[in-house]
């Protein structure tokens, strides 16, 4: 059900126990709406993480599921091994395989998408790159959404791929799968607050999108509403936030990274796990791409973009 953007302003600005009321709710709707057959998307990072506790307060034995693609912090890791009741899917190519077959996650998945068509040209993505290049679409009227601003059109001649892909053969693929296979539905724990594109899905279709299987009873609450509710549970999460890092996703991802404030997630890497900095900036060929784009990652010359 479409949500206005008042509508969510308003329950964003709910206190924290409201926000815990309403979202039993969902949980509870959801639950029953699909007899029990329903699962956790478990990363191991805190908003997650009070998905899984929120759940489980109503439903003990909901089955987490965490996909390992390899790309995990040490942390995050074992925090999830401790965590009962947790089903682990995996993907069937690594990350070193992925970036060398598709390309490298860089500025976001958009832009890396039109970046991906505009690198290899076909007379099937034409229309496509006329879309990317000029804004005009296939029936000739003009739409800026789908225009690669121009500050991103030196990415095309990259000496280097560039592809949004990863996110589908190590995150998508594996869980996709495990969902054919058990027929479940999701709780995912993201929040609208967390990107302009998560926020104008949940507008789409509120917390629960039946055509997908997912159900997203968090979607209102705000980074102060997560750690609030640590605070007041005395909640255990995941010791890498203690480190300074502020997302848990994959550690070699560089969405996002050119938008970062000192020290960005490579800086802070290279403190904090120097052996896995030096594996992707050196073996996997991070250090080329961020010096490309001019994002520091701990090198001490490059500018940030």
């Amino acid at each position: 059900m479409k949500v206005k953007l008042w509508q969510l302003k308003q329950r964003q600005g709910l206190d924290l126990h409201t926000k815990i009321k309403m979202t039993s709710r969902r949980i509870k709707e959801w639950y029953e709406h699909y007899k029990g057959e329903v699962y956790v998307a478990f990363s191991g990072g805190k908003d997650s993480t009070i998905m899984l506790h929120l759940v489980r307060k109503l439903y003990p034995n909901v089955e987490a599921v965490f996909v390992d693609t390899g790309l995990e912090y040490p942390e995050i890791k074992k925090f999830v091994a401790g965590i009962d009741n947790v089903t682990v899917v995996r993907p069937k190519m690594p990350f070193n395989k992925v970036i060398k077959k598709y390309g490298y996650p860089i500025i976001s998945k958009k832009v890396a998408r039109q970046i991906r068509d505009l690198q290899n040209p076909t007379d099937k993505n034409k229309a496509t790159r006329k879309l990317y290049f000029e804004g005009i679409k296939k029936d000739g009227t003009k739409t800026k959404s789908f225009k690669l601003p121009l500050k991103w059109h030196f990415l095309i001649d990259a000496p280097f791929k560039i592809s949004e892909k990863c996110c589908d053969v190590m995150k998508k693929e594996p869980i996709n799968r495990y969902v054919k296979q058990s027929k479940k539905k999701a709780f995912v724990g993201t929040m609208a607050s967390d990107s302009n594109q998560r926020e104008v899905g949940y507008l789409k279709t509120g917390c629960f999108n039946h055509n997908k299987g997912v159900c997203l009873p968090l979607a209102f609450w705000k980074e102060e509403d997560i750690w609030g509710y640590i605070k007041e549970f005395n909640l255990p999460y995941c010791t890498i936030y203690d480190t300074g890092v502020r997302r848990t996703g994959c550690m070699f991802c560089m969405f996002g990274v050119h938008l970062e404030k000192h020290p960005n997630r490579f800086e802070l890497m290279k403190n904090t796990h120097p052996k896995l900095y030096n594996y992707c900036m050196n073996k996997l060929g991070i250090k080329k791409v961020l010096d490309y784009v001019k994002v520091e990652y701990g090198n001490q010359q490059s500018l940030a973009l």
